[in-house]
C-alpha cells in the first residue's frame, strides 16, 4: 500500500470531518493541560504533607466519583443535548482550575482544598466522558467511528507523555499555581471548539426513560449479548487488576531498578510511546473487532508477564513499549465495539459501560497493586496483573468459540 494512502486511513477521521478537526485541536490542548495540572496537584499535596498517602488520597478523591457516577452520566448524555452537556462539564473543570489557581498563587491553598477540588473534578469527568465519546459518534459516524477513537487515543497518549513533562518543568520555574493557571486558559480552547461544531441533532426517540430505569437498561445492555458481555467484563476485569501502572511504575523505578525519578520518567514515557504506536495500527485498521480486545488483552498480560522478573532497564523499556501497544488495542478497540453494538437511544450509555469498567475499579485495583508490591515486589504485582488479563483474554475467546462452533443435532432415541 503506498505511504500516502497509508497516511490517508490513519487519519481519515481528520480528512473527512470538519467537526472532528476542531474536537481533535480542542482537546489537543486541554489534554496537555490537564496533566501538567495532575503534576501540579501531586506536588503541591507532597509538598504541604510530607506524606506519600496524602498524595494516594489525591488519588483516590479523584477517581472514586467515577465509580459511582459514570453509569449516571451515560444516562443523562442519552437524555440531553450532547455540546451543553460538554460544555457545561468542561465549565466545571475550567472553574476547579480556576480556582486552583487562585488559591495557590496567592498562598491560601490548603490540603482540603485540593481533595474537595479534586472531587469536584471527578465528578465533572465522570459526566464529561460518556457525553464527549458519544459526540464523537455524532460527528463522524459509524464507518470512520473506531478511527476517531483510535486516534483521540492517540491524542491522550500524547498528551500524557507531553503535559507532565511541560507540568513539571512550570512547577519547577514558576510554581504549582501557574500550572493551574495554564491548565484553566486551555479549557477555553475545547469550549470553543465544542461552540463551533455543526452536530445534527440527536434523532427523537419518542419517549424519555427516568434516569434511574435508564442506568437499568445500559446494564441489561451490558448482558444481553454474549459479544458485549465478553468486552465489557474483559475491560472491567484487566482495567482493575491489570492496568495499575500509575502505581506500579514508580514502585518499578525506584524498588525494582533502584533508580530515581529520571528513570520513571523513562519509563513512563517508553510506555506512552508504545500506546502512541498502538493507537496509529488502531487507526490505520480502522476496524473494531473482538478479536482486537481479546488478543489485544492477551498481549497486555503477556508481556506484564515478561516483565515481572526483570531487573534491567534496556528490557523493561522494550517490554513496556510492547505492553503500551497491546494496551491500546484492547482499550480503544472495547470502546468502539460498545458503542457500535448500541442502539441510538444507548449511545451514551454504551460509552458510560466503557468508562466505568475502564476506570471504576481503579481505586480497588490501586490499592491491591500497592499489597502485592508490599508482600513480593513489583515482580509479584506484575505476574498476578499479567496472569488476570491472559486468564480473562482465554476465558472471553473460549465463550465467544463455543457459540459459534455449530451444535450437533440430537440423535434419535432409540425404541
Amino acid at each position: 500500500m503506498r505511504p500516502a494512502r497509508l497516511r490517508g486511513r490513519t487519519f481519515a477521521s481528520l480528512h473527512n470531518h470538519r467537526d472532528y478537526r476542531l474536537y481533535f485541536a480542542g482537546n489537543a490542548v486541554s489534554f496537555v493541560g490537564t496533566w501538567m495540572q495532575q503534576i501540579a496537584a501531586y506536588w503541591l499535596v507532597l509538598e504541604l504533607t510530607r506524606s506519600p498517602v496524602a498524595v494516594g488520597a489525591l488519588a483516590l478523591v479523584q477517581t472514586l466519583p467515577i465509580t459511582v457516577f459514570a453509569l449516571l452520566g451515560g444516562a443523562i448524555a442519552d437524555r440531553v443535548d450532547l455540546r451543553r452537556m460538554v460544555i457545561g462539564c468542561e465549565s466545571v473543570l475550567a472553574a476547579v482550575a480556576t480556582t486552583l489557581a487562585a488559591l495557590a498563587l496567592t498562598g491560601a491553598i490548603e490540603v482540603w482544598h485540593l481533595y474537595a477540588l479534586g472531587f469536584a473534578q471527578g465528578v465533572a469527568i465522570a459526566l464529561d466522558a460518556p457525553a464527549r465519546h458519544t459526540l464523537v459518534f455524532r460527528i463522524v459516524g459509524r464507518d470512520d467511528l473506531p478511527n476517531a477513537v483510535a486516534l483521540s487515543s492517540a491524542l491522550g497518549t500524547s498528551a500524557r507523555i507531553a503535559g507532565p513533562a511541560l507540568g513539571g518543568l512550570v512547577v519547577a520555574a514558576a510554581g504549582p499555581g501557574v500550572a493551574f493557571a495554564v491548565n484553566a486558559a486551555s479549557y477555553a480552547f475545547v469550549i470553543c471548539a465544542i461552540v463551533a461544531i455543526r452536530v445534527a441533532p440527536r434523532p427523537p426517540t419518542g419517549t424519555v426513560t427516568p434516569v434511574l430505569a435508564g442506568i437499568a437498561e445500559g446494564l441489561r445492555f451490558a448482558f444481553g449479548s454474549r459479544r458485549v458481555t465478553v468486552v465489557f467484563l474483559t475491560v472491567l476485569v484487566v482495567g482493575t487488576f491489570s492496568f495499575n501502572f500509575d502505581v506500579l511504575l514508580p514502585l518499578l523505578a525506584k524498588h525494582t531498578l533502584d533508580e530515581g525519578a529520571e528513570v520513571f520518567g523513562l519509563i513512563a514515557a517508553v510506555f506512552g510511546c508504545g500506546a502512541l504506536c498502538g493507537a496509529l495500527i488502531l487507526a490505520t485498521v480502522g476496524r473494531a473487532r473482538l478479536l482486537l480486545v481479546l488478543g489485544g488483552a492477551a498481549g497486555f498480560g503477556a508481556f506484564q508477564l515478561l516483565l515481572a522478573p526483570q531487573e534491567t532497564l534496556l528490557v523493561v523499556c522494550v517490554l513496556l513499549f510492547g505492553a503500551g501497544i497491546f494496551y491500546v488495542l484492547w482499550g480503544s478497540s472495547a470502546l468502539a465495539t460498545l458503542q457500535l453494538a448500541a442502539p441510538e437511544q444507548l449511545r451514551g450509555r454504551a460509552a458510560s459501560l466503557y468508562f466505568f469498567a475502564f476506570q471504576g475499579g481503579a481505586p480497588l485495583g490501586g490499592l491491591l497493586a500497592g499489597w502485592l508490591v508490599a508482600h513480593g515486589g513489583t515482580r509479584l504485582a506484575f505476574a498476578c496483573a499479567g496472569t488476570v488479563a491472559v486468564v480473562v483474554a482465554g476465558a472471553g475467546t473460549a465463550s465467544v468459540l463455543a457459540v459459534r462452533r455449530p451444535r450437533r443435532a440430537p440423535s434419535q432415541a432409540v425404541p
